[in-house]
């Protein structure tokens, strides 16, 4: 495969502060501490997005949410109501700083928990860095976070010390829990005075910048399985199709299980504490929903660049295609910038066919009209 530069994408990621207006409305992120809600923190938000928004909630690929459909004239109404619920913080700086990945497992009090809490009060120690920028405190017993976007890493080696390592990096160096965010923060230094006009780590470590040697040391460990839906030993895990939460139905499926608590994770995947499996149509329960396997960005009309419906296009081709699917609305690829094994690109209404590639590939098949899409995909 051939591959064309990726399009640019904005270079920042929309905000409470600081929303991005889409084709339904201002998007509003919410970046929960430790991306976790209490019960009432959750039936708050969906109040929120009832009342104030289009009713829908994003699952985001950075552990976030997103109250969609806000008009201009309620934002302030939106930052009140989210500062009330403690979910935003009084200092816009911070707020936007807090691109922090937390391994959904954590325990209060555990080494997780308090490397989040002091980097968190730390931020401002950091350097001005690009917007979409961001930590991964991977400190679990495997590494979870290996495949989203972090740039500066924390996890365990093989032998279970503790690793700071930059992306795309297979070594780090050691660090313990007293020291563990001061070398990332001297990462971030190191970065945005090595970065050139590149505006993530990655593209630093693939240029002819090199780290020292000393930040290569010790191997990382191999990764964790993938997380899916069903039960889980602090409760319930479920899914939600594209990342799309209905607020009222989230709402209800909270009261109905009795949850103490929501985590939100970046695999369009949130786990209820202390819940049990419900049998429900409304979220994804198990691993083998064909929509569980498709990655669809929101698409038109609700985003502006989308000239095509991906959701209602994934809708209709759920169960009648082997392996991963990522539909997207413009050759971005914001739903799964990675390769996948088939991917769908909208261009002026009608669909690209890349095959084991990025969306931005050169595709091998172009022009492809929904229709003809449902009478082929069978043999994509």
């Amino acid at each position: 495969m051939s591959a064309t530069h990726r399009p640019e994408a904005k270079g920042w990621c929309p905000g409470a502060y600081r929303p991005m207006m889409s084709g339904d409305g201002l998007v509003v992120r919410v970046r929960p501490t430790c991306a976790r809600l209490t019960a009432d923190q959750v039936m708050g938000l969906c109040e929120v997005a009832d009342a104030l928004g289009n009713g829908v909630i994003d699952l985001t690929s950075r552990a976030n949410l997103q109250i969609r459909g806000v008009s201009e004239d309620n934002h302030t109404e939106v930052l009140q109501r989210l500062a009330a619920l403690d979910l935003l913080r009084d200092d816009p700086a911070l707020e936007s700083r807090r691109n922090i990945l937390i391994s959904p497992f954590w325990q209060d009090g555990d080494i997780t928990f308090r490397i989040v809490q002091e980097l968190t009060v730390r931020l401002g120690e950091l350097p001005e860095l690009p917007a979409k920028v961001g930590f991964a405190i991977d400190t679990g017993p495997a590494p979870v976070f290996r495949n989203n976007s972090a740039d500066f890493r924390l996890e365990h080696s093989p032998s279970g010390e503790l690793l700071v390592l930059a992306d795309g990096m297979a070594r780090g160096h050691v660090v313990d829990a007293d020291t563990a965010v001061d070398a990332l923060i001297e990462m971030a230094h190191w970065f945005e005075t090595h970065r050139g006009a590149a505006r993530r780590m990655a593209p630093v470590m693939m240029g002819q910048t090199r780290l020292p040697i000393a930040w290569q040391a010790t191997l990382n460990a191999a990764p964790a399985p993938k997380l899916v839906p069903g039960p889980h030993d602090m409760g319930a895990i479920y899914g939600a199709a594209f990342g799309q939460l209905d607020a009222s139905r989230l709402s209800a499926l909270v009261s109905a299980t009795g949850a103490t608590a929501l985590r939100v994770t970046p695999w369009r995947l949130f786990l209820l504490e202390e819940a049990e499996m419900a049998d429900t149509s409304d979220f994804i329960t198990r691993a083998d929903d064909p929509l569980f396997h498709i990655d669809a960005c929101p698409g038109a009309p609700r985003c502006n660049t989308a000239t095509v419906d991906t959701r209602q296009l994934a809708q209709d081709v759920a169960g009648r295609i082997k392996g991963p699917l990522h539909i997207s609305g413009c050759a971005k690829g914001c739903a799964r910038p990675r390769e996948t094994q088939t991917t769908l690109v909208g261009r002026d209404g009608k669909f690209d066919l890349v095959r084991n590639g990025l969306p931005w590939d050169e595709p091998v098949q172009t022009g492809l009209s929904p229709d003809t899409l449902l009478d082929i995909i069978g043999d994509i």
